[in-house]
């Protein structure tokens, strides 16, 4: 059973219906301010937080009913803000659990890091924490940067990876207007996989304009509700274009052994597909994360 400890209860700062009404900001790193605080008490609880970001506190109620399921005594104090709020609880040992994104961690902690594949950035990432923090197993699903086509030019194209592209010709790029002097925009597209694209900025509206065809190539955060919802690819990164951001579990060291069992086991079943999944339930279905939770755990055979 868990250690009795001391923590700090963190005082919530939304309710559910301003959760849903985050669902058109969601980005890879939806991470920049908040405010946590509370009073003491003790409690024998895991204690799980999630951001005030919709899809981060749908997995983190997929980690308490988990544990639930498999008698633990779970505490959640969710959406209490963003890194800077609740990382000093996490450190402190006032959170136990928190869902998080590998690569935009691995920079929150060291700005210098290099690495931007899947398993160099979780490598890094173990290095990086604090004493007294660690991570279990990361999921393949992400929420991070991603070049994607409808699924017609995929098919006329026999496009899956991002290097398929090469040869394409006409490929026009549409992203936020700072993409064209990224490292992954017009120059790293050439210089790691020989695509050759023209580039234009579309923001807000890069969806819409790849829908409608004037782009060809669209930068969307990989969980972004849309990709599902307009049918559109995702293309395969295996060179590490993007730096990698998976949904992965932080917890705090002295609680890992005793819950990694059950919080393994989801990070093995949740797919970028299926964050994708999740996240058009919150958005377009306004289903409540716990439904949500309850529903994705008993089709997965975690219930």
């Amino acid at each position: 059973m868990p250690i009795t400890r001391t923590r700090l209860s963190l005082a919530l700062g939304a309710t559910a219906v301003a959760a849903l009404a985050l669902a058109g900001c969601a980005s890879s790193d939806p991470l920049e301010s908040g405010d946590a605080g509370g009073d003491t008490e003790e409690s024998s609880a895991i204690v799980i937080g999630s951001q005030a970001y919709y899809s981060n506190e749908i997995v983190a109620e997929i980690y308490a009913q988990a544990l639930e399921g498999a008698g633990f005594e779970v505490e959640r104090e969710f959406n209490i803000g963003q890194r800077d709020a609740y990382m000093p609880s996490l450190e402190d040992g006032s959170i136990d659990l928190f869902p998080e994104y590998t690569g935009n961690l691995l920079q929150y902690f060291d700005e210098a890091a290099t690495a931007t594949t899947s398993d160099d950035v979780y490598a890094a990432l173990q290095e990086a924490l604090p004493e007294g923090l660690t991570v279990l197993d990361q999921s393949s699903a992400t929420d991070q940067d991603s070049y994607n086509v409808t699924a017609e030019f995929a098919e006329q194209n026999s496009l899956s990876s991002i290097g398929d592209l090469a040869g394409v010709e006409g490929l026009v790029l549409g992203g936020a207007p700072e993409l064209e002097e990224r490292p992954y925009g017009p120059t790293g597209l050439q210089e790691v996989y020989g695509v050759t694209v023209a580039f234009e900025a579309t923001a807000d509206t890069t969806v819409d304009e790849l829908v409608a065809g004037n782009i060809q190539i669209a930068n969307v955060y990989s969980a972004d509700p849309r990709i599902e919802t307009e049918n559109l690819v995702t293309l395969e990164d295996p060179e590490g274009l993007f730096l990698a951001s998976n949904v992965v579990p932080v917890v705090g060291a002295d609680v890992a052994d005793e819950i990694a069992d059950v919080i393994n086991a989801v990070s093995a079943a949740l797919t970028p597909e299926g964050l994708v999944a999740l996240n058009v339930q919150s958005t377009e279905e306004e289903r409540s994360s716990e439904d949500i939770a309850a529903d994705w755990l008993a089709e997965n055979d975690l219930a």
